[in-house]
């Protein structure tokens, strides 16, 4: 039998050697830790959306009928009063039109007044014709007078009742026409009221679309403006957190523009329709609070308030470990990682509170970030 060499011999010596070191390493070498300490504080539970700011009431002005614009007296950025005037047309024809139709009605209320008189002469004729009717019947009997002359009275006194009859039917007439001329003058008074656009609301001109000289068409936007009465955020939330919201929970706001700051508000309503495809739901969030420089659409991150605990021990979440659906952590056990299981309370956006399984003052682990291979139990560790 050949006897191996003594090469062999020492590249076998390194490998178990190098196995060795390996396996000493991994098993008992202390491996590199990041500890926290348990303390008891305050933690407050919120869910977090994303939104953009609103007004609750915002209102596109518009012209209500086809006419040169003339002069804006307001910009975006204005605050306006209601009633105050925002806009004006061009208003020589409506104006004209108004004259015309008190023309008419005028000339309405002229021939209602000849009518009239011509039914006052009507009533007397016929009053006059009845009289001498009566008269000649009676002379009739008494052969007094001719039936020729009698006929004629009778027939004086058709033709009376006749003209009165065409007098009540001209009144008629006349009423009417005053009728037409008053409301053809409110209607051109209501077409030379829309060449003026005033505010409708106190509030604020966030945009302004157009300029003196241009031509306006209904339905047209001429500026936008918006009540300052209430600003909220409409925020997008995940649907699994509806069970915890309510009207009225107070909140925080955090700008885009000025994401170090928060802001104070409160939740003003809950959406009743969850989007289908991101699963998420709007929450309006009224801001008590705004910054001094702000703009309707502005991007921001919504904080709600839905729990708040003091005297809790707070454990940061990045220490959370899960086991089969467990959550638990890596606590120190006299130098030995040790996994044990907790219950949670309250969550915050970067901690919560355990409910069981910890108490203040003991140490939690985790493996430094670059750390691949997750921490073992029973392993030993090295404190920084």
């Amino acid at each position: 039998m050949k006897r191996p060499s003594l090469k062999s011999i020492r590249t076998w010596i390194i490998v178990v050697t190098l196995a060795g070191l390996a396996v000493y390493k991994l098993q008992f070498a202390p491996i590199s830790v990041i500890a926290h300490t348990l303390v008891k504080g305050e933690i407050i539970a919120e869910v977090m959306g994303t939104g953009t700011l609103e007004a609750r009431v915002k209102t596109t002005m518009s012209a209500r009928i086809q006419e040169r614009l003339m002069e804006v007296l307001v910009d975006q950025g204005d605050s306006v009063k209601a009633g105050q005037l925002l806009a004006r047309l061009d208003n020589a024809e409506s104006k004209q039109q108004v004259a015309i139709a008190e023309a008419a009605l005028a000339a309405a209320r002229l021939s209602a007044a000849r009518v009239q008189a011509d039914l006052a002469r009507s009533e007397a004729v016929l009053t006059q014709a009845k009289l001498n009717h009566e008269r000649m019947s009676g002379l009739i009997v008494t052969k007094a007078v001719s039936q020729s002359d009698a006929d004629k009275s009778a027939e004086a006194l058709l033709v009376a009742e006749a003209d009165l009859k065409r007098s009540n039917a001209a009144i008629a007439e006349s009423a009417s026409q005053i009728g037409v001329a008053e409301k053809n003058l409110l209607y051109r008074q209501k077409q030379l009221a829309f060449t003026e656009i005033h505010a409708p609301y106190d509030g604020l001109i966030i945009r302004r679309d157009r300029d003196a000289g241009e031509m306006l068409v209904p339905g047209a936007s001429l500026m936008e403006i918006i009540s300052l009465d209430e600003i909220w955020v409409s925020a997008w939330v995940d649907e699994t957190a509806m069970p915890s919201l309510k009207v009225e929970q107070p909140a925080r706001i955090t700008f885009r523009s000025m994401p170090t700051r928060s802001f104070p508000g409160k939740v003003s309503r809950l959406g009743r329709e969850t989007d289908r495809e991101t699963r998420e739901f709007l929450v309006d969030v009224r801001v008590t609070t705004l910054p001094e420089n702000w703009t309707i659409g502005q991007r921001t991150e919504v904080f709600i308030e839905t729990g708040r605990k003091s005297d809790a021990i707070l454990l940061p979440s990045a220490f959370v470990t899960w086991k089969e659906g467990r959550a638990g952590v890596f606590v120190n056990a006299g130098g030995k990682a040790e996994w044990r299981e907790i219950t949670p309370g309250l969550r915050a956006t970067d901690q919560l509170s355990v409910a069981k399984g910890l108490t203040a003052g003991e140490q939690v682990l985790r493996l430094p970030d670059r750390q691949k291979s997750p921490l073992a139990e029973g392993q030993r560790i090295k404190l920084p």
